[in-house]
């Protein structure tokens, strides 16, 4: 039943948003040469809801000690942002319960002026119970996805009713327990390389 929940999400998405408007994974055009996974992720904190349920500052040593996945991207997206969020909830939903209990999902909104924590509160349910939504004003916001290597770009639109679009890169980062990344995740990478890594982060020992 979840599969098939999450199946018409994806469809309702794609067949709504494409008729006004397109999205594009792009490369991101600041990157350097050095593109070693030391080199990038880190500590951060965003706007999101916190444990006890108020609205405030999240960070990602609040999960200290759970593997977290990180995803870039924005409610709005037609496509791109749809598919591989639900490769993670596939992924996601063959951990056991065990498993479960040492991991989070983090979806990070690239769009603040139109995600508000009511609008990422609803679209992360459908893919993850237990994810969280996260953003924050540009000033806040763009230096964490520098650091994670991750890039966006606003595309206005001139006859749509959206009004603009977002393209941007489209990468799902693993962290480990000890919050250094440990695996990038091209687009579109498939359920059972997520859950691989997944897994594997789970049981990597902290050195």
């Amino acid at each position: 039943m979840f599969k098939l929940n999450v199946l018409i999400l994806v469809l309702f998405i794609l067949f709504s948003n494409s008729i006004f408007s397109q999205d594009k994974v792009i490369t991101n055009p600041n990157a350097t040469v050095q593109t070693n996974i030391q080199d990038r992720g880190g500590e951060f904190s965003l706007i999101g809801t916190t444990s006890n349920g108020e609205l405030g500052w999240v960070s990602l040593s609040d999960f200290k000690g759970k593997v977290v996945a990180i995803y870039f991207g924005y409610t709005k997206c037609p496509d791109v942002c749809p598919t591989n969020l639900s490769f993670l909830s596939n992924a996601i939903a063959q951990l056991s319960p065990a498993e479960k209990e040492n991991f989070q999902s983090i979806f990070i909104s690239v769009d603040p002026g139109r995600d508000t924590q009511e609008v990422l509160g609803s679209y992360v349910k459908y893919f993850d119970d237990q994810m969280i939504g996260l953003s924050a004003a540009p000033d806040d916001l763009d230096p964490v996805v520098a650091q994670y290597g991750a890039y966006y770009e606003k595309v206005p639109f001139s006859n749509s009713a959206l009004m603009y679009g977002i393209d941007h890169t489209s990468e799902t980062y693993i962290v480990g327990k000890d919050g250094k990344l440990v695996a990038i995740l091209n687009h579109a990478t498939p359920s059972k390389i997520i859950l691989q890594k997944i897994r594997e982060a789970i049981k990597l020992k902290n050195e």
